[in-house]
């Protein structure tokens, strides 16, 4: 890689005197060994390493001017995934500032929550998210990432000619993601954007995935989310082209990946299921799809296997932790419910209640020690909250959150068992499993269940799960609805289901 070359070495020693240690090494580095090659293409525009550079040391300037942004001064992001909203995170971590990439979906007593709690010096924010920001208790400098007449970051970066280079080195800023996604309470994730942390988890990524020999790159999932962003930020130092649109369209993102012959895709997935509904012809161009965010299901790694070969990735990583565990294609081949393996330099432990160390193939919460989680930890190991196992093979499995398993006449139940099963109906096209409230055994399961037409009926699934499942797996209802709630993060809306129970 050019980035570990001598060369590479020389300029990252250069970039460092410049910048401080900060994300905008990266960009200083891939701007002097890729230089006019095109870095970012979005809805609106082409750039290249160089522009990207140039209009990022410009924008870096302007907002120290103006707003006097420095160490310790917090910067809240409110963007979708375009070039303007990389300009601006790359500038705001040259001048030491903490980098808050809030969710867009969320809602405005949401948004005032967060206000209360952190106290922004400024937000950065797309004009689609105009009316919650004007309806919110949002008092301080804010910016338009983009807007063709008012005052943005578009004009901002047009309208400096000069650049000083006596900016001060930083090594200070933090980039801060808030979990808790739009309905449940936000909680601090603080990543100090050390280069020398995440070299073992960039260079695994890149050797797993073989990256060093792709060229492009289209990054479906939202660039707030700790996943869009550490693709991102691996992708530039790589000197690939990035492709990003706002929100993901399955008709649009077939047309991108057609035109621009994408060879790599970041997705959750619902996405990729999309994509091969709409059109798997626009598709064949992809060598690596990486799948993170919420669990694969069997049914569509073997899909993709039938239509665009082992190409499937599947990551495993937390906002706290970071990436973990990642499954090659030929794991996936022995196993498509796996997780895969721990990656160099994490540490993975599976524990029980009592926090002693489980014994292979039984199920327990995974613990997790690196050098790359979150700053503000409690200790050394991260409690994910996921609960898992791992077989003979040294495979890692998911059996769902902490919170989802139920305790049914005394007995550990995991909801994902079922939904695994269901998923094999030929007549299901989706499967949700949550815990409900029983008289006589506590609690016990309910599904939710999304047809393929409109044959399947609750006393249909009901009579074929009696021959084929356990006796604790059994639900004690299942609800054919119409389709299942997702998240704006790809993830199954377990608690509108819940509140369903509840009607």
């Amino acid at each position: 890689m050019e980035l570990l070359s001598p060369m590479g070495a020389a300029g990252f020693a250069s970039a460092v005197r410049k910048h401080g240690v900060n994300i905008m090494i990266l960009l200083e580095l891939a701007d002097k060994i890729h230089g006019e090659k095109v870095a970012i293409v979005d809805d609106l525009e082409s750039i290249s390493y160089s522009q990207l550079r140039k209009q990022c040391d410009a924008l870096s300037m302007h907002l120290q001017r103006t707003y006097r942004l420095r160490e310790n001064k917090k910067v809240a992001f409110l963007c979708q995934n375009h070039s303007s909203v990389v300009k601006a995170i790359f500038s705001v971590s040259r001048l030491g500032a903490d980098i808050y990439l809030l969710n867009t979906e969320m809602g405005g007593s949401h948004f005032d929550e967060l206000l209360e709690q952190h106290s922004f010096d400024l937000l950065i924010y797309d004009q689609e998210l105009n009316e919650l920001v004007e309806n919110s208790n949002y008092r301080n400098p804010k910016i338009l990432s983009f807007h063709d007449d008012k005052h943005a970051i578009n004009h901002i970066i047009c309208s400096e000619t000069s650049v000083s280079s006596e900016s001060k080195r930083t090594s200070s800023g933090k980039i801060v993601l808030l979990t808790g996604g739009t309905t449940g309470k936000p909680k601090k994730v603080i990543h100090q954007p050390s280069l020398f942390n995440y070299v073992q988890p960039f260079l695994t990524m890149v050797t797993k995935l073989g990256l060093t020999h792709r060229k492009s790159v289209l990054i479906a999932t939202p660039i707030y989310h700790g996943y869009g962003i550490a693709i991102l930020l691996s992708f530039l130092a790589l000197g690939k082209t990035v492709v990003l649109t706002k929100g993901f369209a399955a008709e649009k993102v077939c047309t991108l990946i057609r035109s621009h012959e994408i060879e790599v895709i970041t997705v959750v997935p619902l996405m990729i299921e999309k994509l091969l509904t709409h059109k798997t012809s626009d598709l064949m161009s992809l060598k690596c799809i990486a799948s993170g965010g919420a669990p694969l299901h069997p049914k569509l790694v073997q899909n993709i296997d039938m239509k665009l070969g082992k190409v499937l990735f599947n990551l495993y990583g937390t906002s706290e932790s970071g990436l973990n565990c990642i499954a090659t294609p030929a794991d996936l081949t022995i196993s498509r419910n796996t997780i895969g393996r721990v990656i160099q330099g994490s540490r993975l432990r599976i524990l029980d209640e009592t926090k002693k160390e489980v014994a292979a193939g039984n199920v327990g919460q995974f613990f997790v020690k690196n050098q790359w989680s979150m700053k503000n930890k409690e200790s050394a190991w991260v409690g994910t909250g996921d609960l898992g196992y791992k077989d003979q093979h040294g495979l890692l499995y998911l059996c769902g959150r902490t919170d989802d398993r139920i305790v049914s006449a005394g007995e550990n139940v995991y909801p994902i068992e079922l939904e695994q099963l269901v998923r094999t109906h030929p007549l299901v096209k989706d499967v949700v499993v949550i815990g409900i409230q029983d008289d006589r055994f506590g609690q016990r399961l309910c599904a939710f269940v999304e047809p393929v037409n409109d044959e399947l009926t609750s006393q249909s699934v009901m009579e074929w799960l009696r021959a084929i499942s356990a006796r604790y797996q059994m639900p004690k209802k299942v609800i054919i609805i119409s389709g299942i709630p997702y998240t704006s993060l790809g993830k199954q809306d377990k608690k509108r289901l819940r509140d369903m129970t509840d009607d």
